[in-house]
């Protein structure tokens, strides 16, 4: 399985911003390719992926959402593939910088 990217960065987010990107990839063995899992690393950041077998040479996509609701800051979310592959687990990334504006706002008062 090769991948057209593994990490994506969404840039500045504002608190509650609900994003997504897809990830696509091709089947590049000789076997179909079954993805058996798709987790991600907190319950903001949902995988879904294709449940059935990619023929040999065909593409797929892995869509990730990411909900920042209550997340500060940079942010750095990953989703572990399990994959009939060598190595069974693949990592994708997702990063973001989220921002609150009414803090932003308050502290600009505040100069």
């Amino acid at each position: 399985m090769i991948l057209e990217e593994q990490a994506f960065d969404f840039g500045t987010l504002e608190d509650g911003d609900k994003v997504e990107h897809i990830f696509k990839f091709t089947n590049t063995s000789n076997n179909p390719l079954t993805i058996s899992n798709a987790r991600g690393s907190c319950g903001c950041t949902v995988p879904e992926w294709p449940k059935e077998p990619i023929a040999p040479g065909g593409t797929g996509e892995i869509k990730v959402k990411f909900d920042s609701k209550g997340k500060k800051g940079k942010q750095s979310k990953t989703v572990t593939l399990t994959a009939n592959t060598i190595p069974a687990n693949t990592l994708l990334t997702i990063t973001s910088d989220v921002i609150n504006l009414e803090e932003e706002e308050d502290s600009e008062a505040t100069k």
